[in-house]
């Protein structure tokens, strides 16, 4: 199992001089691998008896010219330019794939990292050795034991963090799950969850919060001469408030998460369009304030982590428009309605608990099915359980 612990650093003035320096060497390496591939794929469709871009190539062809051209490459770590190649080289693949767009050039500032290979660093209690930079320390002490894949350093905001990549099989840091059976969990913008036990988990909106500050920090920002000491300041102050706000709305899910997997075995969701979602300009900074996408892929991994599993419904399957009780499904069910009485039965819904009882449902005529599958393992395949395509369920197709 590889698991990731993300640490900050405490490096000194000139450390993080260093860091900065390997930092800009990756993305140096990066941009001008990405403008030689365009460059040879162009010739390539021009000349077909000419060779198609690689990263292996690119590689070869940096270190062939990098002493007379870029000397300053020698001053970091070699892992700087050439990690950056490989994961160029993984960009191309998830686009050829169709798992992601063409990849962009980096900039300079925004998402500023590079990557170490396990045999170019080493751990000690809270440290870790860099090469060409020696012994930094870490305000805490890799959590995780195994065989270490990889130190990924970057810079958020004004501080440097390491992820530490471990293929460990020791779980026993997780506490013991409580296995209190399945629950429905329904997102939304009013709260952040409602499960199907009728309980509220209110989103911590800290971008709706520190907006205001957001606004007054921007404008100064935009005031300042480009390139002036008082505009590094102020794009500083600008970045940490960005930071901050990231930070509790991970510590929020990261919470949520937590306890979800922790309570209940097997979960029930919706596959949410939030690509789709904020296109809604009214809705759009609420949506994404929430985090669903990040919602989703900590509970998938953490119910991996504990044997339990996610069952993930139908993108269009009716769980606000369907009667918990009786099944009927309403023609059309307004966004403003957050209360609704079934025509059929007579029972009284409130919008959110009843999507989430019906998720519930699904979740467990998913896993308990007519056409005999299991539920998952400690140590599944696969990390998503979607929903059956032969199973007896109670509702009417969509």
């Amino acid at each position: 199992m590889l698991i990731a612990h993300r640490i900050a650093l405490d490096p000194n003035n000139a450390q993080a001089t260093y860091l900065a320096r390997a930092a800009g060497t990756a993305r140096f390496a990066y941009n001008w691998a990405l403008a030689e591939w365009k460059r040879q794929y162009e010739a390539c469709k021009a000349d077909s008896s000419l060779p198609k871009p690689s990263q292996a190539a690119l590689r070869r062809q940096l270190n062939a010219v990098k002493r007379e051209l870029f000397p300053w490459m020698l001053e970091v770590t070699k892992n700087a330019p050439q990690m950056a190649i490989i994961q160029l080289g993984q960009a191309f693949q998830n686009f050829f794939a169709g798992r992601a767009r063409y990849p962009q050039f980096r900039k300079k500032g925004v998402h500023d990292r590079f990557t170490l290979t396990n045999d170019q660093f080493d751990i000690d209690a809270s440290r870790i050795r860099i090469p060409h930079l020696g012994w930094v320390r870490m305000r805490e002490t890799l959590r995780f034991t195994g065989k270490l894949m990889s130190a990924t350093v970057s810079r958020v905001a004004d501080r440097w963090f390491v992820s530490i990549a471990v293929d460990t099989q020791d779980d026993s840091h997780l506490p013991q799950a409580q296995n209190q059976g399945a629950v429905g969990v329904d997102l939304g913008v009013s709260a952040l969850a409602t499960l199907s036990t009728g309980e509220t988990i209110p989103g911590p909106r800290a971008h709706k919060a520190l907006l205001g500050r957001l606004q007054r920090l921007s404008r100064s920002l935009s005031r300042k001469v480009k390139g002036s000491a008082n505009r590094k300041k102020a794009k500083a102050k600008l970045s940490r408030l960005h930071a901050r706000i990231a930070n509790i709305r991970s510590d929020a899910l990261h919470k949520l998460t937590t306890d979800l997997t922790r309570r209940f075995h097997t979960l029930g969701i919706e596959d949410l369009n939030v690509r789709g979602m904020v296109k809604n300009r009214r809705l759009a900074r609420s949506i994404s304030d929430m985090g669903f996408f990040e919602f989703r892929r900590q509970l998938e991994y953490k119910a991996a982590m504990r044997g339990g599993q996610v069952v993930v419904a139908h993108r269009f399957f009716a769980s606000s428009k369907t009667c918990s009780d009786c099944g009927h499904k309403l023609e059309s069910l307004p966004l403003s309605m957050r209360q609704w009485r079934c025509v059929a039965c007579g029972a009284n819904h409130d919008r959110d608990v009843n999507a989430a009882i019906n998720l519930k449902n699904m979740a467990v005529s998913s896993t308990v099915s007519a056409c005999g599958e299991g539920g998952a393992g400690r140590r599944r395949k696969t990390v998503v359980k979607p929903t059956s395509v032969k199973q007896e369920v109670s509702f009417e197709p969509v």
